[in-house]
């Protein structure tokens, strides 16, 4: 019998009850990267609304790596009280925790969305210098980048590998390494702005060691039994940029590192680039990456219905389907999709009286 949206996911020693997974959304709601009240409430009434897997936003490893001043972060052990209030009431309710870790690279410093989204600088809360492998800046009106030294890239990998040990401190169950969104790590794989002629630029194998050298790391600290993902950019969407053919090389050799899953988006690493949007757009690349390396895959981007999401698991496109905006419009669509579908799911206690 095939999978559906609503079989169980194993992966390692954590069992996802379900295969819909909360995808990583920036709230901008940060003071000094701490978490508060209203990542308790956005992040909970996602897990009480069904999901199998919730996670936070993109959470800075670095101060500097915040895409805004506003960005959640696990830079310091003060960060670790509130977030793992945050884990355990997910957990309380049946989802499983999960946190992606991040750095902006030169796509830092910006303001947040309903404030423009523009860059900004010192005077506004910004800061400078910002890091990335290369010294070219995202856009017109970004910061021109400081090139990482080789000593920078060392230290930055320690800090994803100190976060992952915080983020077991807060009782994450699922950490996911944001490697996409041109963000640091997908501009280092991307040989548009990666133009570095050292050890960590030029062949793939140069402009993947960055990520591998990270995900190695993150491993040596994230306890066997639970799970590693990779989100990626399967493509750019731009002739000579990363492409699909390398995605499905980098999972074929992160996989045997300990990564469990490539969560597969795309773009953001090239501005003004023709996108083909429509429903279920990137859901193509999770299948080919999943077919052509083996490696399990999440598939994400305008996925808004319950036959829709279900479709993707059944027919083998993904084993995990993330959920982004539609759970911002609908924070229970696990529990509306369960009943469409005729699948069973548990509601909680406290809601029981308006099951039926």
């Amino acid at each position: 019998m095939a999978d559906s949206l609503f079989s169980p996911l194993t992966i390692r020693g954590l069992t996802l009850p379900n295969r819909i997974a909360v995808s990583p959304m920036c709230e901008y709601s940060s003071i000094d990267g701490f978490a508060n009240d209203w990542h308790l409430v956005h992040l909970g009434s996602r897990a009480v609304g069904g999901a199998g897997l919730v996670f936070t936003e993109a959470t800075a490893v670095v101060p500097d790596g915040r895409i805004s001043p506003q960005d959640l972060g696990i830079w310091m052990n003060e960060h670790i009280p509130m977030l793992a209030r945050i884990a355990s009431f997910i957990r309380e309710h049946g989802a499983v925790a999960g946190m992606q870790l991040a750095h902006a690279g030169r796509k830092a410093s910006t303001a947040a969305p309903w404030n423009g989204g523009k860059p900004i600088g010192v005077e506004n809360g910004g800061w400078s210098p910002l890091v990335a492998p290369s010294a070219i800046p995202f856009a017109e009106g970004y910061q021109t980048p400081v090139a990482l030294d080789e000593a920078g890239i060392r230290s930055l990998v320690a800090s994803f590998t100190d976060a992952a040990r915080r983020a077991l401190d807060a009782g994450v169950q699922v950490i996911e390494i944001h490697a996409a969104h041109g963000y640091l790590i997908n501009e280092f794989l991307s040989p548009l702005s990666n133009t570095r002629t050292d050890a960590y630029g030029g062949s793939f194998e140069n402009r993947t060691r960055f990520l591998r050298q990270i995900v190695e790391a993150v491993r040596a600290v994230w306890p066997d039994n639970l799970p590693l993902f990779v989100r990626i950019s399967a493509t750019e969407w731009t002739d000579g940029g990363w492409d699909i053919e390398q995605s499905v090389e980098l999972a074929r050799a992160i996989a045997p590192l300990g990564v469990d899953l490539i969560d597969c988006s795309s773009g953001g690493n090239v501005p003004k680039v023709r996108i083909p949007l429509g429903p279920g757009y990137q859901v193509p690349l999770a299948a080919r990456v999943r077919a052509e390396s083996g490696v399990p895959t999440g598939a994400v981007g305008l996925i808004t219905s319950a036959p829709q999401a279900d479709e993707i698991v059944r027919s083998g496109k993904a084993d995990l389907v993330f959920l982004a905006r539609e759970e911002l419009r609908d924070p229970y669509f696990p529990l509306h999709a369960a009943r469409e579908l005729g699948a069973h799911i548990a509601w909680p206690k406290q809601y029981l009286r308006a099951k039926d």
